[in-house]
């Protein structure tokens, strides 16, 4: 609950006992969303960077990921194993010549999350703008 009325606070939402429910999207399909069914697997900044980038790109190497993320080894191999493990992308390991060259590629799986957590996302927007 104090983690439901935080995030609620954070939205600008009227913390209750029910889950904040967001409204309709004229033209959207209907959606009984809220803000606590976010896809936290991807709401995380570097996983949400990741999953975006090879949303946009066919596959990208691991040095390709971490050039763009602008991050360590360590914690883009932390954040692409969770969304290994969730389906989300797929790692094939492979020798270049002689080096070593580890490709990620999007799922389908993790398409159609990406596009479920936009959509909630834009619902999100569309709610909290003043009409």
């Amino acid at each position: 609950m104090a983690k439901h009325n935080a995030l609620a606070r954070e939205l600008n939402l009227h913390a209750s006992s029910e889950t904040p429910k967001l409204q309709e999207i004229p033209g959207k399909a209907p959606t009984e969303a809220s803000a606590l069914e976010l896809d936290r697997l991807i709401h995380e900044r570097m996983r949400l960077g990741i999953v975006s980038a090879l949303a946009v790109n066919e596959s990208l190497t691991f040095n390709d990921l971490k050039k763009l993320m602008n991050t360590t080894d360590g914690n883009l191999s932390v954040h692409a194993r969770k969304l290994e493990e969730a389906n989300y992308i797929t790692c094939t390991k492979f020798f270049d010549g002689r080096l070593p060259k580890t490709e990620y590629r999007l799922t389908q799986s993790g398409r159609d999350a990406l596009e479920r957590y936009l959509n909630h996302m834009e619902t999100l927007i569309q709610a909290m703008r003043p009409r």
